[in-house]
């Protein structure tokens, strides 16, 4: 049985070709990819690839300026935020939060809209495995290059579970019985007849939007659409620890809003949603609200 996709470049020596990151003693990271023959220069002095070549992950090596630095390789949420960059990269903590909450299994088939710089097509890829399909659209042809290159080469080739369309999703959707559908871009509630057309019974929609107008008009447009449960939404922030001795406090500065995360299920055809009881804010609903397609 062969090893899934991207897996022999996570495991053993380091090889020609592995992504390499190094850290400093400050904590600082470089990433750079090995070649045979060459060297590795910083402002502290320079060292041969060939050093690493063949070492154990974990190794050590030091510069001409006797500079110790720690060789490891990318974890995916330290190669997305080095890696180079169209649009804005989904954050780590909010790829985490979509495979989680989405519920991203292995082989599911996913529809993701909004490239960018193929940070999430790179999480969702690893979760759903070879076995699994990823159609993903991006209506900007130059995105769609820089998220193909960053893709390609963390698995170290095209992912046979991928297919990558340059378009508008609402025009060239034609995917059908898909599980899950992730929508990254400036108006999801434009795409929710057709995506609604692809999702199975039980799918899940998960719509990654930036700002509370946005937010607002998504949960609501998915409430008057229909043919979803209760919308769920939120957003996350991390706060890292400084542990020193008895100096235990929280950091200075932290991950805080990136953006907000809003995820529903596909009801079965032709059934209503139940009416949810809930009670909004004195005025939330006037006489004259028509509902988030007003205008």
């Amino acid at each position: 049985m062969s090893e899934p996709t991207g897996a022999a470049r996570r495991r053993g020596p380091f090889k020609v070709g592995d992504q390499v990151q190094l850290t400093d003693p400050k904590g600082r990271h470089y990433t750079f990819t090995l070649e045979a023959g060459k060297n590795f220069h910083t402002h502290k002095g320079s060292f041969p690839h060939d050093e690493l070549i063949g070492a154990p992950e974990g190794s050590v090596v030091r510069t001409t300026g006797n500079v110790a630095y720690l060789a490891l390789r990318p974890l995916l949420p330290d190669y997305v935020l080095s890696m180079p960059r169209g649009a804005a990269v989904v954050y780590p903590k909010d790829a985490g939060q979509i495979l989680a909450f989405a519920d991203i299994f292995p082989g599911a088939r996913v529809v993701e809209a909004g490239v960018g710089s193929g940070s999430l097509s790179a999480f969702l890829l690893r979760a759903i495995g070879d076995s699994g399909m990823l159609h993903s659209y991006e209506r900007r042809e130059d995105f769609a290059e820089i998220a193909k290159g960053n893709v390609e080469r963390y698995f170290g080739g095209p992912h046979p579970a991928w297919q990558l369309t340059v378009g508008d999703l609402q025009d060239n959707l034609s995917d059908t019985e898909v599980d899950r559908v992730i929508l990254d871009m400036l108006a999801p509630w434009e795409c929710l007849e057709a995506v609604s057309k692809a999702l199975v019974p039980g799918g899940i929609l998960c719509c990654y939007v930036a700002t509370t107008t946005q937010l607002a008009r998504t949960v609501e447009s998915i409430r008057e659409f229909g043919c979803y449960a209760e919308p769920q939404p939120w957003e996350s922030m991390i706060r890292n620890w400084h542990v020193e001795g008895l100096a235990v406090r929280p950091d200075h500065r932290m991950i805080g809003h990136t953006g907000f995360l809003v995820t529903a299920r596909r009801l079965a055809d032709g059934v209503e949603p139940p009416m949810r009881r809930r009670r909004p804010a004195k005025g939330a609903y006037g006489e004259d609200y028509e509902g988030p397609n007003k205008g």
